[in-house]
C-alpha cells in the first residue's frame, strides 16, 4: 500500500459544488456518529494497539484520538466565533506540536473519548438549532487568508472525523485485530 493511501484512506476532501439541505443533514450525522464509531474503533485495543502508528511516521492510535477533540474543540469554537463576530480570523494552531504535548502522552484516550461525546453532543446541539443565515456566516484563516462558510465548515469536519476513523479501522485490518 503506498503513503498516500495511508495519509487518505478515504480520499481528499472535495467540497460539493452546492450543500443541500439534505447533504448538511448528512454533515450533521457524521458529527453526531463519530465518537461512537471511534470508540467502537479502539475499545478492543490493547497498549501496544494504541501505541502503534496508523502509518509510517504517522500518529499513534492513542494521539489520533487525543487530535479529534483538539481539532474539533478548535472547530467548534471557529462556528462560536462566526456566529458571534463579523466574519472574524479565528486563530490556527499547531496541530503536530499539540498532539506531542503531555497531556496526549499522559491521558488514557477514554477521557478524550468523553470530551468527544460530550464535545459533539454540543456542537450538534449548536449546528441544528442554526438559521440558513446563521450557516452562511464565515470566518477567515488565517495561514490561508481565505474566507469559509459555515456549511462547508461542516463538511469539513464530517469528512476530518471520517477520514481519521479510517486511519483507525484500516490499521486495525492491515493488522488483523480483531
Amino acid at each position: 500500500m503506498d503513503l498516500e493511501q495511508l495519509k487518505y484512506p478515504i480520499g481528499k476532501y472535495e467540497a460539493p459544488a452546492e450543500i443541500s439541505a439534505s447533504i448538511l443533514k448528512g454533515y450533521i450525522n457524521d458529527i453526531r456518529y463519530l465518537p461512537s464509531l471511534v470508540e467502537i474503533a479502539v475499545q478492543t485495543l490493547d497498549a501496544a494497539q494504541l501505541a502503534t502508528p496508523y502509518r509510517p511516521d504517522g500518529w499513534m492510535v492513542s494521539q489520533v484520538v487525543h487530535h479529534l477533540v483538539d481539532s474539533h474543540t478548535n472547530a467548534l469554537t471557529r462556528f462560536k466565533w462566526a456566529l458571534t463576530e463579523d466574519n472574524p480570523t479565528i486563530k490556527a494552531y499547531n496541530e503536530a506540536a499539540w498532539a506531542q504535548l503531555p497531556d496526549v502522552a499522559k491521558t488514557p484516550i477514554n477521557v478524550s473519548l468523553t470530551l468527544l461525546h460530550a464535545l459533539h453532543t454540543r456542537w450538534v446541539n449548536l449546528m441544528e438549532g442554526l438559521t440558513e443565515e446563521q450557516w452562511q456566516r464565515t470566518f477567515v484563516h488565517p495561514e490561508s487568508g481565505k474566507t469559509f462558510v459555515l456549511k462547508a465548515v461542516a463538511g469539513t469536519y464530517s469528512w476530518h472525523g471520517k477520514h481519521h476513523l479510517a486511519h483507525i479501522e484500516r490499521l486495525k485490518e492491515r493488522n488483523n485485530w480483531k
